[in-house]
């Protein structure tokens, strides 16, 4: 497996990985022109050539990040894809210089095994005011906050 930055010709892949789950409602759905306007956030998984998974590292303020559209295909679900983007996209907070990030999910226990911590969404201001401020479900959202510290290199 190949953890990779994202390129134009992953855009279209990258829309169909994040609408399927987002037609289940488990994920907001993305638009391919807004795919391809925050191309340079994703990183993607390659197994034979073949992207199987995404994340995006989206910067919301000087200290805090948020790992947006985290999408492994069905396929290659429980085969450590998640895991790895997930890594990938710590490590590029941790070369930014990010202290902390962060994602809103339906599925907690899988960041708390890599070392992150629920905590509530209202401690996240800087992110009530982006993308939740336009969510449908924001009256009803089900999604629960988890953040990590990021430790830099001495």
């Amino acid at each position: 497996m190949n953890i990779r930055n994202a390129e134009i010709a992953d855009a279209k892949t990258i829309n169909a990985l994040i609408n399927q789950y987002a037609e289940r409602d488990i994920m907001l759905f993305r638009s391919l022109s807004d795919i391809y306007e925050n191309l340079q956030a994703f990183c993607v998984a390659e197994v034979d050539g073949k992207v199987v998974g995404c994340c995006a590292l989206q910067i919301i303020w000087s200290d805090l990040a948020e790992i947006k559209s985290l999408a492994v295909e069905e396929a290659n679900k429980d085969t450590g894809v998640g895991k790895m983007l997930v890594e990938a996209a710590t490590e590029q907070a941790r070369q930014l210089g990010l202290q902390s990030i962060f994602a809103l999910t339906l599925n907690p226990a899988f960041f708390e095994k890599m070392g992150f911590k629920t905590i509530e969404k209202d401690s996240l201001p800087m992110k009530v005011w982006s993308d939740c401020a336009a969510c449908s479900k924001q009256q009803k959202c089900d999604e629960i906050a988890v953040i990590k510290t990021v430790l830099r290199d001495a």
